[in-house]
């Protein structure tokens, strides 16, 4: 078994717990969707923008059950340009395939220019 990371990121159009909530979810089932082969998720970390205030993503996460594992939060540095309205992940998991299938939806898709050429 190898233990590896999984990462991935979301924006969300408002701060309101509805959109916040329903991003959260759709991100960690995108994860869960895109990466199969996981045997065991070991912990996933959670971290938000400043703007982000009305609602806890990893909360979202935790009760959506589509992954167990303890969850953690945690806010982003306050940067300079920073993309607003983000929510990022970090799934931490063991397996048989060390073969990590990143995530990054909407706006964020510019955070990793590699992984996405629209």
């Amino acid at each position: 078994m190898t233990v590896y990371a999984i990462r991935g990121a979301i924006t969300i159009d408002s701060n309101t717990t509805e959109e916040i909530e329903k991003k959260s979810v759709q991100l960690i089932r995108e994860i869960a969707d895109k990466n199969k082969d996981i045997q065991s998720v070991v912990s996933i970390i959670v971290s938000t923008t400043d703007d982000i205030t009305a609602a806890y993503p990893a909360k979202a996460i935790r009760e959506s059950g589509i992954l167990s594992a303890p969850v953690f939060s945690c806010k982003e540095p306050s940067i300079d340009g920073a993309l607003p309205l983000c929510i990022r992940v970090l799934v931490t998991v063991c397996s048989e395939n060390a073969t990590a299938k990143h995530v990054y939806l909407g706006k964020a898709k510019i955070l990793r220019k590699d992984l996405f050429n629209d």
